[in-house]
């Protein structure tokens, strides 16, 4: 009886990002949206500690890192043709869980995190173009990943995180 909830839990239980954030037991899962975390490395950063988040316009990829390890890594989207995303190397300047789009119809933006004038890393529903240029310039995300992205960079701070876009 004991391996079938073991079993049950293991299956179903650890499923949701959120446990998964919080165990160390099984080193790295799939979540229910298709990107991976490396468990239990959330729990473990601090303010204070660095972070890099790394997108890869070429392989429409996110890959956040402690400095130890990859924390995460995310399928994204970038811009599309006319509308390119920046390269380099940059510090969020401003954090806000929900913004409005000003330029483009007032497009909802969730857990933005700007990191060079008007561009910004955000939450979007538009979730079947992930892993494909596809926006006006910001990179896109599934929002429960933005919103634990959001969190992370809230949770060490904007000084102690990078910004890194680049083209591989």
């Amino acid at each position: 009886m004991l391996r079938f909830v073991v079993l049950i839990v293991a299956l179903f239980g650890l499923s949701s990002p959120a446990f998964a954030a919080q165990s160390s037991f099984f080193g790295s899962l799939l979540l229910n949206n298709g990107s991976h975390a490396s468990v239990g490395s959330m729990r473990n950063l601090r303010a204070g500690d660095h972070l890099s988040i790394t997108v890869d316009i070429s392989t429409q990829s996110m890959t956040v890192s402690d400095g130890r390890r990859t924390v995460y890594t995310f399928d994204v989207s970038t811009g599309r043709p006319g509308h390119s995303t920046p390269t380099g190397n940059f510090r969020p300047i401003r954090m806000h869980e929900m913004w409005y789009s000003s330029k483009y119809e007032n497009a909802p933006m969730p857990w933005s995190i700007f990191f060079h004038g008007g561009y910004a890393i955000h939450g979007t529903t538009d979730l079947k173009h992930l892993g494909q240029v596809a926006s006006h310039g910001c990179v896109r995300l599934d929002p429960s990943n933005a919103k634990l992205l959001y969190e992370l960079v809230k949770q060490v701070g904007m000084k102690n995180t990078n910004v890194v876009l680049v083209r591989s």
